[in-house]
C-alpha cells in the first residue's frame, strides 16, 4: 500500500541519491555529493527553503518531491514549485507521481494562500509531459531562464 507522507530529517541519505539520480538520468549531471547533502539538509531543517513528500510502500522510498515557494504579487499568494521529481525506474507508471501530486495539490488548497501548483520539466522528457497534462496541468505561458553561479 503506496503512503505520501512528508519526510524527516532521517530521510536525507535516500532523498541524496534521488535527486543525484534524477540529476543523471535528465541532464547527465554528476552532483558533487557533498554540496547536495548538505543542500537536502538544510531544506529538511527548515520550512522555509521548502519540503520533501515521499512515496513510500513497505517501509521504502519509491518515490519523491520537494516544494518551493514563490510569491506572487499579482495573485496575493504562493505558486507551490513541484521540484526535485523522481520515481524509482521499476515504479514509474504505476501511479505513484500522481499520488503525489493529489496530496500535493489537495495540501496546497489547504493552505489557503496557495495559488497554484508549477513545475519545470526537460523539454525532452516527453513522457513526464504527458503525465502533467494528464493531471490537468498546461503548459505556462513563460519561457524559463537561468543564470547559474556555480
Amino acid at each position: 500500500m503506496l503512503e505520501i507522507r512528508h519526510a524527516d530529517p532521517a530521510d536525507w541519505p535516500v532523498i541524496v541519491e534521488f535527486n543525484a539520480a534524477m540529476a543523471m538520468e535528465t541532464e547527465r549531471l554528476k552532483l558533487d555529493r557533498g554540496c547536495l547533502s548538505t543542500g537536502v539538509r538544510a531544506t529538511l531543517s527548515d520550512r522555509a527553503k521548502g519540503w520533501y513528500y515521499l512515496a513510500v510502500d513497505d517501509d521504502v522510498v519509491v518515490g519523491q518531491t520537494m516544494i518551493t515557494l514563490e510569491w506572487s504579487d499579482w495573485r496575493n499568494g504562493y505558486w507551490w514549485w513541484i521540484q526535485s521529481v523522481y520515481v524509482l525506474p521499476d515504479w514509474r507508471r504505476k501511479g505513484v507521481f500522481r499520488a503525489l501530486y493529489e496530496t500535493i495539490a489537495e495540501e496546497a488548497k489547504q493552505a489557503g494562500n496557495a495559488v497554484g501548483l508549477r513545475l519545470y520539466v526537460d523539454r525532452e522528457n516527453h513522457k513526464a509531459q504527458e503525465t502533467y497534462v494528464k493531471l490537468g496541468m498546461s503548459a505556462s505561458y513563460y519561457q524559463f531562464y537561468e543564470k547559474a553561479f556555480h
